[in-house]
């Protein structure tokens, strides 16, 4: 799709522009560990850039030559990303929990000729999966890799780009593999245009300016992180910090005191159980209805949090329960709920600030529309955020748009009277139980992760008389669990949760039993994606033989 994107717009032309209205302006934060923090100037990160763009130009690829980007988020994955461009070529980022075998699928699909690889936990897990022979450069904070360059030894020997190069708005400018709750990974491509055209549209949403202050910590390998953080930051000069670790996480934050703040709904649960494990729900609840001493309670809860200066909160990549949202707003704080994905730059429907609407996703962002296929009740977007296609699959790609280019979003929807729209489930995610009855189940999951022990679910039974729920409980239930009197009243706890949600439920649709398992769910045992969704097809495969013994116990909660 052409671009209708004004040059001055384009990510490069940012680039050269705040290096040159504001080469003394900080831009980035990067803790190095053991408590030391390194702090970069627009002038000094393009220093960096300009030298390892034209080292990346002298090995005299060809213009387009896919380039990944292995690492966590720190100030040089942006600016290798930034150095890739400026050489003319398209950069591969690559979720830093891959699986060998999937970074191996990803490198070779992409045929990329060269691999940056920056700070990483489980580099040895994932090194197997790079071919041989690929050349690779480590970035600073990278684990040690034998025969690897270095960005600092690179930098040190090159002489900087002089000139400034721009890339035309339908140029690919990159490749995001999707995390794939099911199957192989697609590329999505996109161009310079589309994300030039996405941040303009969501900026009008946004409260973002120069002034700006955002903490990176969500991977930069997914389309939100790469609109909001990296292209929001080309398009207003903020100032952007980096998260060092889990552990220094609250320390990461209360740094940044970011001005705007997206998250995914789990890291909100955990804010809102981390709080009332100090402060009763109901006692906070109580002071919050006193005059004056409600404020201070919002300001103290907001500080503790690091959230006190957010001007714009967001949530996205999975539903926020309607409670959680509340709770947020009684705090004063309105969490606007976002909707995106890969193949639309992450660029849909946002809920309007001072106009919250639970349980909705709001209103389509400028430029884009939206309607709700007839048949399937699909939703379905247009717009100029939409991707050029999937990389070598034209048939993926041609299955993906209707025959009048539109989108198909894969999620099921309806809109309401004021345009906002209700995710209702995914086409694909209906099963039919063995009644013949149709169950959508993350409807369902919505309702029963509102229980605070609970820190994802997944609905299933197909060919089964009725469904059941597999749940992973949070960290801090898991270990209360251990002690048999705890384990008992999670149990009690759970079937009275469990009873509270089938009555809200149609016949069919109600759940025979909870199952809770024992392993956790993670990226490295497959059952999550890097963006913390369920994959469905895992748990088919690595439960569904058990279903009937389950059901049979004829017990509401099971250990599995």
């Amino acid at each position: 799709m052409a671009s209708s994107a004004k040059p001055e717009t384009l990510a490069l032309q940012r680039l050269y522009h705040w290096e040159k209205t504001s080469p003394d302006k900080l831009v980035f934060t990067q803790p190095m560990g053991g408590g030391v923090v390194k702090e970069y100037t627009w002038k000094q990160a393009l220093a960096e850039v300009r030298r390892m763009a034209a080292y990346l130009k002298s090995l005299n690829l060809e213009p387009g030559t896919r380039i990944a980007l292995l690492a966590k988020n720190t100030a040089h994955w942006m600016m290798a990303d930034w150095a890739i461009w400026m050489a003319g070529h398209v950069s591969v980022p690559l979720y830093p929990t891959l699986a060998a075998s999937t970074v191996r699928q990803i490198l070779e699909h992409s045929e990329a000729k060269l691999l940056f690889v920056g700070k990483l936990d489980v580099w040895a897990e994932m090194q197997p999966g790079v071919p041989e022979g690929l050349p690779m450069i480590t970035l600073p904070l990278a684990p040690k890799v034998p025969g690897a360059a270095t960005w600092d030894e690179i930098v040190a020997k090159t002489a900087p780009m002089t000139d400034s190069p721009v890339r035309p708005a339908d140029e690919l400018c990159t490749l995001i593999y999707t995390s794939g709750t099911t199957g192989m990974p697609k590329g999505v491509m996109h161009s310079f245009g589309t994300f030039a055209w996405s941040i303009t549209s969501g900026l009008k949403r946004v409260k973002l300016d120069a002034s700006g202050r955002m903490l990176s910590y969500l991977p930069l390998a997914h389309v939100a992180e790469r609109m909001l953080v990296e292209h929001g930051l080309l398009a207003t000069g903020m100032h952007v910090f980096f998260a060092d670790s889990l552990e220094t996480f609250v320390a990461d934050i209360q740094r940044a005191r970011p001005t705007v703040f997206f998250s995914v709904p789990r890291l909100w649960v955990k804010f809102q159980q981390g709080v009332q494990a100090k402060m009763p729900a109901e006692k906070m609840a109580k002071l919050l209805r006193i005059p004056i001493l409600g404020g201070i309670v919002k300001k103290k809860v907001l500080t503790g949090l690091g959230l006190d200066q957010v001007q714009f909160a967001a949530g996205g990549a999975a539903p926020m329960p309607t409670s959680l949202l509340n709770w947020y707003q009684s705090l004063g704080l309105q969490i606007v709920e976002v909707y995106g994905m890969t193949e639309n730059c992450g660029l849909s429907h946002a809920t309007l600030l001072g106009k919250p609407r639970p349980g909705t996703v709001g209103t389509p962002y400028d430029g884009v529309q939206c309607r709700i296929d007839k048949d399937s009740g699909e939703i379905q977007v247009k717009g100029e955020c939409l991707m050029l296609g999937y990389y070598k699959q034209p048939d993926a790609t041609k299955a993906t748009f209707t025959d009048d280019g539109w989108l198909k979003t894969g999620d099921k929807g309806t809109i309401d009277a004021e345009g906002n729209l209700k995710i209702t489930g995914r086409v694909k995610d209906l099963f039919k139980t063995g009644k013949g009855k149709y169950v959508a189940p993350a409807p369902i999951e919505d309702k029963l992760a509102t229980h605070p022990a609970i820190e994802a679910i997944c609905v299933t039974g197909a060919n089964l008389g009725q469904p059941l729920a597999l749940l992973m409980l949070n960290p801090e239930a898991a270990a209360k669990a251990k002690d048999s009197s705890a384990r008992t009243a999670l149990e009690a706890s759970l079937a009275e949760h469990l009873k509270k949600v089938n009555e809200q439920l149609d016949p069919h649709e109600q759940m025979d039993c909870l199952v809770i398992t024992a392993e956790a769910w993670s990226v490295e045992n497959d059952i999550l994606t890097p963006t913390m969704k369920v994959k469905r097809n895992k748990i088919e495969d690595v439960f569904s033989a058990n279903y009937e013994r389950w059901v049979g116990q004829k017990k509401k909660v099971l250990w599995a």
